[in-house]
């Protein structure tokens, strides 16, 4: 919009500047014809003078201010955090020896008794008749059945049988309970002796069970 004032302003310019030719070309020529003064002063006095002003151009607006940058504050780290350590109490040691223990006097221990002997227990008489042929029991002698049972034997300080156990089956039990049953009979110990004292003792041996021919 402000080009088109321009452009208006200086048409108006334009078509006075010819009007002032114009009429200086006139007076001259009237000059020079010799038209009467008077024809020339009515001419001058019809013909009206155009001031044209020149427009100023319009005051450009301003353009509005920027909006204020905000100035954000500055980060602040907070201040480190400082721990006081207390040094620990001082401990004063004082060399004082500690009282002595009191003294209690101990029994000595009583003497170990004299080593006796040692013995095992060990059969009286011959283990061979602790059963025999007249022990045999009469289904088994009747069927003809024969056998070897092993035996164990606990003795008493007394030297009797106190126990008896079978240790190896003949195959037979009736042949077996003979064994134990004529052997608590008839058997006879010295009872086994530690440092010499008797104590129980135990005796192992076998039976052979044989039809007499």
């Amino acid at each position: 919009m402000a080009y088109a004032d321009q452009d208006g302003m200086g048409t108006n310019r334009l078509v006075s500047v010819v009007i002032v030719l114009l009429l200086h070309a006139f007076l001259g020529y009237a000059l020079v014809t010799g038209l009467a003064y008077d024809a020339v002063i009515a001419i001058k006095e019809k013909m009206t003078v155009v001031d044209v002003k020149e427009e100023e151009p319009p005051e450009e607006e301003e353009p509005p201010p920027e909006p204020e940058k905000q100035i954000e504050p500055p980060v602040v780290s907070p201040p480190p955090m400082v721990v006081t350590v207390a040094p620990p109490p001082t401990i004063r040691t004082v060399d004082t020896p500690p009282p002595a223990a009191p003294i209690v006097p101990t029994a000595a221990p009583p003497p170990p008794p004299p080593a006796g002997p040692t013995a095992e227990a060990k059969p009286r008489g011959n283990p061979g008749n602790w059963a025999n042929t007249n022990d045999y029991p009469s289904r088994a002698l009747q069927q003809e059945r024969e056998g070897t049972t092993g035996f164990r034997v606990t003795i008493g300080t007394d030297g009797k049988v106190i126990d008896c156990s079978v240790t190896q089956s003949s195959g037979h039990d009736d042949l077996d309970a003979a064994t134990c049953k004529n052997v608590k009979r008839r058997a006879r110990f010295t009872p086994a002796v530690r440092n010499g004292e008797p104590v129980q003792g135990s005796y192992s041996n076998r039976v052979r069970w044989q039809i007499p021919k």
